[in-house]
């Protein structure tokens, strides 16, 4: 089967630079501060491309852990790349997920956060894209978890 591709969109009244800063640059430090249950620790690199770093959910998550890649961070242009190569429980017949996620500024001075994701199914297996949707909005679910939590703390 083909990759699977599915975008998100969401906005947010923050700034272009203060989202990249809290839900790119400075997410894994965020994160556990308003999800104490939610551990995450590089295994390998200290941030930049090639970084492998493993998250692991608590209790009541659909999922114990994942470890993605960071692909590359790009401030000047407010993207950010990474794939998802394992996980548990890990979605069966899939080999990875990659997401690109691109903020770029609207016209009231907030931003638009546009979310990219291609499924990479192994040889034979079927994907199940209402799977994908869930997951997406699981995902969309924490942004705006952190968005609450930089509206009330703004000097974050």
């Amino acid at each position: 089967m083909a990759v699977v591709t599915f975008e998100k969109e969401t906005t947010t009244s923050l700034s272009q630079d203060k989202v990249f800063k809290v839900f790119i640059l400075q997410s894994d430090s965020i994160i556990p501060k308003i999800m104490p249950q939610v551990k995450i620790e590089f295994v390998e690199g200290n941030g930049g491309p090639g970084s492998i770093k493993k998250t692991t959910f608590g209790q009541g998550n659909d999922a114990k852990y994942i470890k993605s890649e960071i692909e590359a961070t790009d401030k000047d242009n407010f993207t950010h790349c990474y794939t998802i190569f394992e996980g548990e429980p890990w979605q069966e017949g899939l080999d990875k997920t990659s997401f690109e996620v691109k903020v770029s500024a609207s016209s009231d001075g907030g931003s638009i956060i546009k979310s990219t994701s291609k499924y990479y199914p192994k040889p034979g297996c079927e994907i199940n894209e209402e799977r994908i949707k869930i997951g997406a909005d699981k995902a969309f679910d924490m942004f705006k978890a952190i968005e609450a939590y930089v509206l009330a703390n703004p000097d974050v």
